[in-house]
């Protein structure tokens, strides 16, 4: 997908749903890193934290009591149209969400405590212009060889081609270059049983793992045979790779 295909697809996805995939039934197995329990053990009740890529608010709205407040922003207005129904569903008083582009933080200087990144886009200097000096940077982005088996059974998919630990290598690179210090990251990798066809097919047609999935009928033929291949008796095998960023200001 090309910038203006991605900004569709993310208005699309935010209006139909936002990035709640509660509802799909997936076993992981293998080591993981909570997001919000880490990010919540980090945080003060006297913060100021700014989200950036929010989405539909699902991943950050659980951190909110934790915080004096919580701003989340994301590029699409769809996604922040979902992110302040859920906010107004939630009661919680201490949220604002922002359609506002991570490349151009539109915030005084040095205002935030806390800004926290998950599987977004994001420019270290512009985060590190509304950070508080000792002010704390969270990122989790989704690897490149992520769903690895899916993107090789279809041919294409997100970061397709790309050397795996490229992304993180580019963003340790920029926080450094940002002024941050105490820099920290590490990769983990999950197996993923998916426990239905409708359950795989949900996240297909809801994220970009794989670009324009279901344009074409061919789609749901090469799924049909990744499932017969990939079938096991605790699900739909696949996996989740990620890698996590920390650093202080």
């Amino acid at each position: 997908m090309n910038e203006i295909e991605y900004k569709q697809f993310y208005d699309k996805v935010g209006k139909m749903n936002g990035w709640d995939f509660s509802h799909v039934k997936c076993i992981s197995e293998g080591l993981q890193w909570n997001f919000a329990k880490e990010v919540i053990t980090r945080s003060k009740t006297s913060d100021l934290l700014l989200d950036i890529g929010t989405g539909g608010g699902e991943s950050i709205l659980p951190i909110a009591d934790s915080v004096l407040l919580l701003t989340g922003i994301d590029r699409s207005e769809q996604m922040i149209r979902t992110a302040i129904e859920n906010a107004n569903r939630s009661g919680k008083s201490n949220v604002r969400f922002l359609q506002m582009d991570a490349e151009k933080l539109d915030f005084p200087r040095e205002f935030f405590d806390m800004i926290t990144c998950r599987h977004s886009n994001f420019s270290a200097k512009e985060a590190a212009k509304v950070l508080v000096k000792g002010g704390i940077f969270i990122t989790q982005q989704v690897s490149e060889d992520d769903k690895l088996n899916l993107k090789e059974a279809f041919g294409r998919g997100q970061a397709w081609g790309t050397t795996a630990g490229k992304l993180r290598e580019q963003y340790l690179t920029e926080l450094k270059e940002a002024g941050f210090t105490d820099i920290q990251s590490f990769d983990f990798d999950v197996t993923e049983y998916y426990q239905t066809v409708e359950d795989l097919v949900f996240l297909l047609t809801h994220t970009p793992i794989i670009p324009s999935f279901g344009e074409n009928e061919h789609d749901y033929r090469i799924l049909y045979q990744f499932v017969l291949e990939n079938q096991t008796n605790k699900g739909i095998k696949t996996n989740a790779a990620r890698f996590v960023i920390t650093a202080r200001l």
